[in-house]
């Protein structure tokens, strides 16, 4: 098989994975950006990118990138790149719906001599047993003899201006030997980090999903760390730093646990577990850990709360963060969320605060609005949710002044002097 030395590159969803992908690609060869959001399409083109993952000046470097919402747009390509999210349902499993409408999308346009590569988190084995068939049916082609696939997971880290799509190794794969070269110096032409090439598309399913889950079961034993050393009086965080001074002691730290891929990923991996007869203990206590902390966290304010005296009907909170990381204005599966619900459960009025969040997505995605500006002397709690460098530089004197004289301040993410705050993890 020959593949074309100067491809024309097709990258469908333009989000945190998507339009990175998009303008590197879009700087050494044509390259089409594609969102099925109309309006996405529109701000990119004035040069506004929402997610702060790209700046004007970057849009505007990418010179061979041309942004469409058009499907008709896609028919002049020859590799398309699949960037579209794959989130979980209210049961916890897999909703591939998003990749699979992908790929009925790219059957009516995917032509003899293409490849299709996925990017999307996936479980192993979906590429080829869940998305393919569906372009098969579509398109009349035959996998592996008419069009090709190819799989190169996602390792975009939102908010973060120092990794980034060039500078972290990427793992690559195709279908058959050829396919695999290919895909794999199409990546480095644009990874400075350099790639490694994966045995195969499931392997690197399969690197892709355990990347997450590796990083949600430490965090989960941080997590249940935590929970044992409040029981005993002892402070989580000093005893972190304390055990920190060995070499090989990992540092992870406890707290809320979101985002579209740790608190997502490990269900992915769960499901093809049990699928084919296992039952994942260890993943899924991980996972349970992590699901309750908010739960856990507002029990700790409300004991607070109640040792002051100040009843929790109608008594005013306020949230400071909602989005799932700090420095990022990424909403995407945050548990911030549940300290909102469990506060209201409660009969508390709650105020969110976060300068990084759009108003508009919050409201849409949780029908949370946040406020603009928290007004000094009306909190009964307070609870500072993420390390925004906004909360970070207010300190611990302009946040109580939010509150009222007796008020609790928790810090969920130890970012203020231990001795200036009534609580932490």
């Amino acid at each position: 098989m020959q593949f074309k030395s100067e491809p024309v590159l097709a990258i469908l969803g333009l989000g945190y994975v998507g339009l990175p992908l998009a303008v590197e690609f879009g700087k050494h060869f044509k390259t089409i950006g594609f969102d099925i959001d109309p309006s996405r399409i529109q701000e990119l083109t004035e040069g506004v990118d929402r997610t702060r993952e790209t700046t004007q000046a970057e849009l505007a470097e990418s010179t061979n990138l041309t942004l469409s919402s058009d499907v008709e747009a896609l028919r002049s390509a020859d590799v398309y790149i699949v960037t579209v999210p794959t989130p979980i349902d209210d049961h916890k499993q897999p909703d591939l719906t998003p990749l699979l409408r992908a790929s009925a999308m790219l059957g009516k346009v995917v032509e003899a001599g293409n490849v299709v590569i996925y990017e999307s988190t996936v479980y192993p084995g979906a590429t080829e047993e869940d998305c393919i068939p569906v372009i098969e049916a579509e398109s009349g082609l035959t996998y592996n003899r008419d069009f090709f696939a190819g799989y190169s997971p996602e390792r975009i880290n939102p908010g973060d201006k120092e990794h980034r799509l060039t500078t972290i190794m990427k793992v690559t794969s195709g279908s058959n030997p050829e396919v695999a070269d290919f895909v794999d110096s199409l990546y480095r032409t644009i990874i400075t980090a350099g790639t490694h090439k994966a045995s195969s598309i499931r392997v690197a399913e399969a690197a892709k999903v355990i990347e997450n889950t590796q990083r949600d079961l430490n965090i989960a034993l941080v997590n249940e760390l935590a929970l044992i050393f409040n029981r005993m009086g002892i402070d989580t965080l000093d005893v972190l730093e304390a055990a920190g001074t060995k070499w090989n002691f990992l540092p992870f730290r406890p707290g809320l646990v979101g985002g579209h891929c740790i608190g997502v990923d490990p269900y992915y991996l769960t499901h093809k577990a049990q699928e084919i007869g296992y039952s994942p203990e260890v993943i899924l206590a991980g996972r349970r850990i992590n699901d309750g902390m908010g739960e856990y966290v507002v029990s700790r304010v409300v004991k607070s709360m109640l040792k002051r005296r100040i009843h929790i009907e109608d008594a005013n909170v306020l949230i400071m963060g909602l989005t799932f990381k700090e420095n990022c204005p990424d909403l995407r599966n945050t548990r911030v969320v549940d300290l909102v619900r469990e506060f209201r459960d409660y009969g508390a009025n709650v105020d969110v605060y976060d300068p990084w969040v759009d108003g508009q997505a919050a409201e849409h995605e949780y029908g949370i609005t946040p406020i603009e500006t928290p007004p000094a002397g009306k909190y009964d709690a307070i609870v500072l949710a993420v390390a925004h460098r906004e909360f970070c530089e207010m300190g611990v004197e302009r946040i109580r002044q939010l509150g009222r004289r007796d008020s609790v301040l928790y810090d969920l993410k130890s970012i203020l002097p231990r001795e200036g705050v009534d609580g932490r993890l």
